[in-house]
């Protein structure tokens, strides 16, 4: 039986269509680690992965295993089940001023107007680009650990609250946040 050429091509196309994957990951670093056992040391890899779909959700995960392939899929498993939601504004920056802590990694983050960028260094970046912030000014104060700066954005980054957030918790209404009058 004879087929039409756009029936055939049609049925490959179904066949090699990927599909793509909103979501996006980083890794940021991926060290060796050892730890001292009886007959020796015992060397394993620690893989930290950041993975965003730039429409604000972002998550960090961390794998340690003896490969490093085994390694980035444990860290990518936890950065999905470690996403947050964030609210970003119009402009593609954070709603308010915000500080995050891990450990001894302290950061702090501010919203800016459109067209300033991502003014941020080493890890914190990365999270905030996968987030999908697009005009932001960050500064990581104390720790220079890729980890710990990752771990601190995402907690500042979770404290976040919209002006409709807190007029719910307030009980009040949002003109009334906005209002300078008592």
């Amino acid at each position: 039986m004879y087929k039409k050429p756009h029936q055939i091509s049609d049925k490959k196309q179904k066949k090699t269509k990927k599909q793509v994957s909103e979501w996006k990951q980083s890794i940021v670093e991926i060290k060796r680690v050892s730890k001292v056992v009886k007959g020796g040391k015992k060397l394993s890899f620690r893989a930290t992965l950041i993975l965003g779909n730039q429409k604000g959700q972002v998550g960090v995960g961390i794998g340690k295993a003896d490969e490093i392939s085994l390694a980035i899929k444990k860290a990518l498993n936890e950065a999905k089940k470690c996403l947050i939601s964030i609210p970003i504004t119009k402009i593609l920056t954070i709603t308010h001023i915000s500080t995050g802590v891990y450990g001894s990694a302290k950061v702090l983050l501010k919203p800016v107007g459109p067209g300033t960028g991502v003014i941020a260094g080493s890890s914190i970046r990365i999270v905030l680009e996968l987030a999908g912030i697009q005009n932001i000014v960050a500064k990581q104060i104390g720790s220079s650990n890729l980890l710990n700066n990752a771990k601190a954005t995402i907690n500042a980054l979770s404290i976040l609250r919209t002006a409709k957030d807190v007029a719910n918790v307030r009980d009040i209404s949002i003109e009334k946040i906005y209002s300078y009058k008592d």
